[in-house]
């Protein structure tokens, strides 16, 4: 009985730890989608994602470095904005989905530079994410502040 128990909680850390790794994956994907817009990712882009994972998604450093490593091998690779969008929309709640808005336009912005298609792709993002122009719009603010 107790090694029933035993499994059932070790199966559920283990859902969790997935769930947790999916959503890190997802996260720096997409993150990693958003500086390769405009066809090159700068240091600067590359801090900037590392730092957002883990100060404020709360990511453990070297699970960040490895999956980033990964993102960045696979980034011509690309996947449609649907997969990421789904697993937010079901997984992320409102203030996350603005914060996460907030965060691409802080990467895009940070080389200095806003090339059409990176403005494209966060807005296009948006709209999957439910979230309104004015909000992004805001969100695009905020990022602009903290430059």
């Amino acid at each position: 009985m107790i090694n029933l128990l035993k499994n059932i909680l070790n199966n559920q850390s283990s859902i969790e730890e997935k769930e947790s790794n999916k959503s890190l994956e997802l996260l720096t994907g997409l993150m990693i989608e958003a500086a390769y817009t405009d066809g090159q990712i700068d240091e600067t882009e590359l801090n900037k994602i590392k730092s957002s994972l883990i100060n404020i998604f709360d990511e453990d450093p070297s699970e960040v470095d490895l999956i980033l490593e990964g993102a960045i091998r696979n980034k011509n690779n690309s996947k449609s904005l649907h997969y990421y969008t789904s697993f937010i929309n079901k997984n992320f709640t409102e203030e996350k989905k603005l914060l996460l808005i907030e965060i691409l336009w802080g990467i895009v912005l940070s080389d200095g530079d806003i090339h059409d298609f990176e403005s494209n792709l966060i807005r296009r993002l948006a709209g999957l994410l439910y979230i309104s122009d004015v909000n992004s719009g805001n969100a695009r603010k905020r990022a602009l502040n903290k430059i």
